[in-house]
């Protein structure tokens, strides 16, 4: 069913999607029943998941080899390819003759996929999910009427939700569209997956957008729905959206909780960096990601486009 003008959504029951840590060596539901598609994918997936919703902590050892191959009837060689992929991601270290450890609950998240939270979650293995708070209809006003170059008060539609990994609270999402772009999510039910898809597939014009990452204190909005204290640490990221004639269509304020997101940007020596550094009252946003730790002038944003990596920070959308 598509959403009221304000709609509120029942929660979820408490401690859904949170797994049981299985016994080492134990045989799993996984090798009972094989997947589809490649087996270190689904060993890799059901690893990462089970490190980022805290069944292995950090610090904590993960079964050894032996044991991985006989819960999940694989080849050893399959297992080393699903940990190596997770020591590239960050999440895991050591080795050597034994199990690795446990370094990092943050999933990688590269800029090309910000849009789509439902895409970036798919791609690295795990389950989307949202809980839609409201739907609304309302005038524009603050931060959100300037970044969409809106008199305040113009109409435009809101979004609020609550984005999961494998069921565990992630990320507080605010969206606010213009309205022709807007009006077309009260046709969609939000709690069935991506707003963006579903844009997208109605002719929505999203081309460009901007991305400035920084850190925030959780309000009790976003304490509410993360199960965090007010003024715990947020990684924020803010995002403008363009047409193709660089017309902003959307305004976004997405705060994850830090231990379950990273952002990382790559480069070669054939390209620059998509990232720039400018003038910000936030010293944490610096010391964050920004190689001038501890500084509080700099904050990173980066530019991309539809069908495309991170471009020049200077380039202007195409008309």
């Amino acid at each position: 069913m598509a959403p009221s003008s304000s709609s509120p959504h029942a929660a979820p029951p408490p401690g859904a999607g949170v797994p049981s840590r299985p016994p080492h060596g134990a045989r799993s539901a996984h090798a009972a029943h094989p997947p589809h598609g490649p087996l270190h994918q689904h060993v890799l997936g059901e690893l990462r998941r089970r490190i980022v919703s805290g069944t292995y902590a950090i610090g904590d050892s993960l079964p050894s080899e032996s044991a991985l191959c006989a819960e999940f009837s694989i080849s050893r060689g399959t297992v080393r390819q699903a940990l190596g992929t997770l020591r590239s991601e960050g999440l895991i270290g050591g080795g050597q003759g034994r199990p690795p450890v446990v370094r990092s609950r943050a999933v990688p998240q590269p800029f090309e996929t910000f849009l789509s939270f439902s895409r970036w979650a798919a791609g690295v293995g795990r389950v989307p999910g949202q809980r839609t708070v409201e739907v609304a209809r309302r005038g524009v006003h603050g931060v959100a009427a300037d970044a969409l170059g809106l008199e305040e008060g113009t109409p435009v539609v809101e979004v609020l939700r609550l984005r999961l990994l494998d069921g565990v609270p992630a990320m507080v999402e605010r969206d606010t569209f213009i309205e022709p772009v807007g009006r077309l999510i009260f046709e969609f039910d939000p709690d069935t997956g991506s707003i963006y898809d579903h844009l997208i597939s109605r002719g929505a014009d999203l081309h460009a957008a901007r991305h400035v990452i920084d850190a925030v204190a959780a309000d009790e909005t976003d304490a509410d729905l993360l199960e965090v204290a007010v003024g715990a640490p947020l990684l924020r990221e803010r995002r403008t959206t363009r047409n193709a004639a660089g017309v902003p269509v959307e305004y976004a304020d997405d705060r994850y909780l830090p231990e379950l997101a990273a952002f990382t940007i790559d480069n070669t020596q054939d390209t620059s960096l998509s990232m720039v550094r400018f003038p910000t009252a936030s010293a944490a946003a610096a010391s964050l990601v920004s190689p001038t730790a501890g500084r509080a002038d700099a904050a990173p944003f980066a530019d991309n486009t539809a069908g495309a990596a991170d471009t020049d920070p200077n380039q202007e959308p195409s008309a």
